[in-house]
């Protein structure tokens, strides 16, 4: 292999030295490969990735429902409402956050490999939540919101990191047949975090009743408590996330750790690892050794992306992505102002306005929502990652289209507005807002795919970002502040946007049933899968 086209540009490991090694491995990724029950390893992989997930949903939708609570304590002289410009900031700046966590977590777990970096953004979850809670009550209302922006801020670093981290941990520990499948279930959990956000706020609100009703200054503990909790599960898995062992995949394909991957692998499938003679051990440490002092991962990712057929692939992945989250944001963040034209709306009165604006949401989350998760949870496997993505942007094109078209006839017809908006819920996540994560978590070489599921998830968030802060300022138009009276115009620019995500993804592969193995070759020229054929 010439040094133009190796995977790090190095002088790989002689046949001769690592073959009898070799065997040994490939038998065990195989098994690991073709495992179909659950052990307590597979369990334990969902616990410490899906909690994650679980924290980071809570953490981003919770916003949405203590930014009316913001209002009412913060900007009294203003009746409640937060300029736009600083309400726009206040959700937008954790998505800011976000992209950088994608983008810097995604690089350093490929660079320094998956074990020594995840947790950490855990951490950065812990403090970033704990921070916002505690943000400078004793300071001027617009003093708490700037130390809560910076704060989500800092959030949104280690909820970033969680994307590329727990996507690459779930599919290289996961079985071809159900790598789908459990990566679907993590990030179903975004589902259930964003449903516990609404039950946790209603019931903090039900516990703060009277106070709030005799001071509404007393919602200052309400939105306090309802961040606080997202601190919980984070510190429960830390732990689990700080020992999680390297993958086998890693290990083999980058380390080159032949006795680590073998380790892994006996651990994942419950089996005795294989031993290895002296004479063995001292190969795998020269190989391991001659892979750190050569491996490259710039360069690695330099070349991979350099061959079109590669870039395509991350072009694809990226922009679903981004195409998806310009509407999923731009809906779910600012989802209180459709709450309001379906009816959720209270009496004017403080405690009965926030009451229903959250049990808006609730209703929505399980109407919609939750269950399109499992749809996918359940399906994934047996229609494949391209044909729920072709027919989630597709139903969701008509679906703002007709919110679109008929929003004002809709709004006297609570139920059957309710019903279309809960089938929008459905088709996101029972579609692309499932698949744009599953989909660069395992359709790229282990070299690369933290970095290149970072780099996808990044351009979704530049999506939310664009929709956050433009959200607020196109539905003003043509109406009074706070009225949304482009409301639906906005809902068919959505349409439109969706359409885009339908043909977009037409560049990206079908990878139901394949192995990491043959997914790692299809990436690879005709010269590196001789080299890897005759290995």
């Amino acid at each position: 292999m010439s040094s133009s086209s190796a995977p790090y540009a190095e002088k790989a490991p002689s046949v001769n030295e690592t073959s009898s090694l070799e065997p040994q491995n490939k038998a065990g990724l195989e098994n690991l490969e073709e495992q179909q029950s659950w052990n307590w390893f597979t369990i334990r992989t969902l616990i410490t990735s899906g909690t994650g997930f679980f924290t980071d949903a809570y953490d981003v939708f919770i916003i949405n429902l203590i930014v009316p609570m913001l209002g009412y304590v913060y900007f009294k002289d203003t009746g409640g409402h937060i300029p736009t410009g600083t309400e726009g900031a206040l959700k937008g700046m954790a998505s800011f956050g976000t992209l950088v966590g994608q983008l810097v977590f995604g690089y350093l777990g490929d660079a320094y490999g998956r074990q020594k970096i995840y947790g950490m953004e855990l951490m950065i979850i812990i403090l970033g939540t704990f921070c916002c809670a505690m943000a400078g009550s004793n300071a001027k209302g617009s003093t708490v919101i700037q130390y809560l922006t910076f704060w989500r801020f800092i959030l949104g670093i280690g909820i970033g990191g969680d994307y590329p981290m727990s996507a690459t941990v779930t599919s290289e520990w996961a079985s071809a047949g159900r790598r789908g499948q459990l990566m679907a279930i993590i990030f179903s959990m975004q589902g259930i975090g964003n449903m516990m956000a609404s039950v946790m706020t209603l019931i903090v609100l039900a516990c703060f009743k009277t106070a709030i009703q005799a001071d509404v200054d007393n919602l200052d503990y309400v939105w306090r408590v309802c961040i606080g909790i997202g601190c919980i599960p984070a510190v429960s898995t830390i732990y689990l996330r700080l020992t999680m062992p390297e993958s086998p995949r890693y290990a083999m394909d980058v380390e080159k750790d032949v006795e680590k991957a073998n380790a892994a692998v006996a651990r994942a499938t419950a089996t005795g690892a294989a031993t290895t003679n002296a004479s063995d051990a001292a190969t795998n440490q020269a190989a391991v050794a001659h892979a750190k002092a050569n491996r490259n991962h710039n360069r690695a990712f330099i070349e991979y992306f350099s061959r079109w057929e590669n870039l395509k692939v991350l072009i694809g992945t990226s922009s679903t992505w981004f195409l998806l989250d310009i509407a999923f944001y731009g809906v779910s963040l600012n989802q209180s102002y459709v709450l309001n034209a379906m009816g959720f709306v209270g009496n004017g009165e403080v405690y009965d306005n926030l009451w229903r604006t959250t049990l808006g949401n609730l209703t929505v989350s399980l109407l919609g929502f939750v269950p399109g998760y499992w749809f996918t949870v359940f399906l994934i496997e047996k229609m494949g990652r391209k044909k729920i993505q072709f027919m989630g942007f597709a139903m969701l094109t008509v679906l703002f289209l007709i919110l679109s078209l008929a929003f004002h006839k809709l709004k006297t017809i609570v139920p059957l507005f309710v019903a279309v908006f809960t089938l929008a819920q459905f088709f996101f996540n029972f579609g692309p807002n499932t698949t744009t994560f599953v989909v660069p978590g395992e359709v790229f070489p282990t070299r690369v795919r933290a970095t290149a599921h970072g780099i996808s998830a990044a351009s979704g968030k530049l999506g939310a970002i664009l929709a956050t802060f433009l959200f607020n300022q196109v539905a003003e138009i043509g109406g009074k502040p706070g009225e949304h009276a482009f409301l639906p115009q906005l809902l068919g620019i959505f349409a439109g946007v969706m359409a885009l995500g339908f043909f977009a993804t037409f560049l990206i592969p079908e990878t139901k049933g394949m192995s990491l193995e043959e997914i790692e070759k299809r990436g690879m020229n005709e010269e590196e899968l001789a080299a890897y054929e005759a290995k």
